[in-house]
C-alpha cells in the first residue's frame, strides 16, 4: 500500500516538476514563435507626417518578413505623449510598439509632469533612420536664402509666423535653435501634426517651417514650398542644391531620428528578433531605396546603440528647451 502511494506521489511530483520546467521554458519558446497575431505600431501623430510615413513603410516590411500584420495605430495629441502613454501602459509582450521620434527625448524637458518616464518605461528596440529637417518658406515670402530670410524677419518684426507639427517636436526646437543662434524673433504656431501645418504653410497662413524632410520633399520638388536650407551639418543627397543652415549660421545643427521602442519588461528574445528584422530591412535594397528617397541615413545597430542615441539627443535638446523658455501648453 505504502509502495503504491509512494509511486503515485512520485508521479504527481514529476508531473508538477514537468509543468514548472515547461513554464520556465515558455518565454524563449514563445519568443521564437513571435509574432503569432497582429502587432500594433503606435504613431503619436496624424496621417501624412514623417512619423506616420515611416511607420507605414516599416510596418509593411515587417509584415512581409515576420508573417503577421503590423497595424499602424495613429494616436495623435499632447505633443506625441498620448501615443507614448498607450505603449507605456500596454502589455510587455511585443504586440504593441512605439514609433520613437525626437519628441520623446524633447518632451522630457518640455513638460513639467509626464505620467511616465520615457527613458525608464520604454526600451529601445531598433533605430530606423536619421533625417535632416528643412527650413522652408511659402513661395510668397521674398527671401531666397537664409541670409535674406534673417534680414526679412528683422525688418518685419511680428510678421513672421513659424509653424511646427506640435510643441516639443524636432520641427519646433529646430526653429527655436535657429531663433537662438540668429537673433531672429518669430511667433511659434504649433499644429497637431505636420500635415495640417504644411497645409497652412502652403496656404500662406504661416511663413516658415523647419519640417522633417520626408513629409515636405514632394511639396518642395513640386514648387509648392521653397527650401532655403537643410538643418544637418552636411548637405542632403535628396536636395543636393540646397545649402545647410550652418553655411550662414555657423555651428547650427539639427536632425530628426526615428526607431522602434517597446514597453519595459518586453522579453529580450522578442526585442532581439525585432532588432534583427529591422536591421535586415535597412539592408534590403527595396526598403533602403524608399528610405533614401526620404533623404535619410540608416540607423542600423543594436538596441543599445539606439538607446545611446536617445540619451544623447535628450541631453542636447534639454539645453535648447531651457534656453528658449519653451513650455508645453
Amino acid at each position: 500500500m505504502n509502495s503504491s502511494m509512494n509511486s503515485s506521489m512520485k508521479s504527481i511530483w514529476l508531473g508538477v516538476l514537468g509543468l514548472a520546467l515547461a513554464a520556465l521554458g515558455g518565454g524563449p519558446a514563445r519568443a521564437l514563435d513571435y509574432p503569432t497575431r497582429p502587432v500594433h505600431v503606435v504613431a503619436g501623430y496624424p496621417a501624412g507626417g514623417t512619423v506616420d510615413i515611416l511607420a507605414r513603410l516599416v510596418g509593411q516590411y515587417l509584415s512581409e518578413r515576420l508573417g503577421q500584420q503590423f497595424v499602424i495605430d495613429n494616436r495623435a495629441g499632447a505633443g506625441n505623449n498620448i501615443g507614448t502613454e498607450v505603449v507605456v501602459n500596454a502589455a510587455p509582450d511585443g504586440y504593441t510598439l512605439l514609433l520613437v521620434n525626437p519628441a520623446n527625448g524633447i518632451n522630457t524637458t518640455l513638460y513639467d509632469k509626464l505620467p511616465f518616464n520615457f527613458i525608464r518605461d520604454i526600451v529601445p528596440v531598433a533605430g530606423i533612420i536619421r533625417v535632416p529637417n528643412v527650413m522652408e518658406v511659402n513661395p510668397a515670402v521674398p527671401a531666397k536664402s537664409v541670409a535674406e530670410f534673417i534680414a526679412y524677419a528683422k525688418a518685419n518684426p511680428g510678421k513672421v509666423n513659424m509653424a511646427s507639427s506640435g510643441n516639443g517636436t524636432s520641427v519646433h526646437v529646430s526653429g527655436e535653435l535657429f531663433k537662438m543662434m540668429s537673433g531672429v524673433n518669430m511667433l511659434h504656431v504649433p499644429y497637431r501634426g505636420a500635415a495640417p501645418a504644411l497645409t497652412d504653410l502652403m496656404g500662406g497662413q504661416v511663413q516658415v517651417m523647419f519640417d522633417n524632410l520626408p513629409a515636405s520633399i514632394e511639396y518642395i520638388k513640386a514648387g509648392k514650398l521653397r527650401a532655403l536650407a537643410v538643418t544637418t551639418a552636411e548637405r542632403a543627397d535628396a536636395l543636393p542644391g540646397v545649402p545647410t543652415v550652418a553655411e550662414t549660421v555657423p555651428g547650427y545643427e539639427a536632425s530628426a531620428w526615428f526607431g522602434l521602442g517597446a514597453p519595459k519588461g518586453t522579453p529580450p528574445e522578442i526585442i532581439d528578433k525585432l532588432n534583427a528584422a529591422m536591421n535586415a530591412g535597412l539592408a534590403d535594397p527595396k526598403l533602403k531605396a524608399r528610405l533614401a528617397d526620404l533623404g535619410g541615413a540608416m540607423l542600423a545597430g543594436t538596441p543599445a546603440d539606439f538607446g545611446k542615441l536617445i540619451a544623447e539627443e535628450t541631453e542636447k535638446w534639454a539645453k535648447v528647451v531651457k534656453f528658449s523658455g519653451a513650455r508645453a501648453d
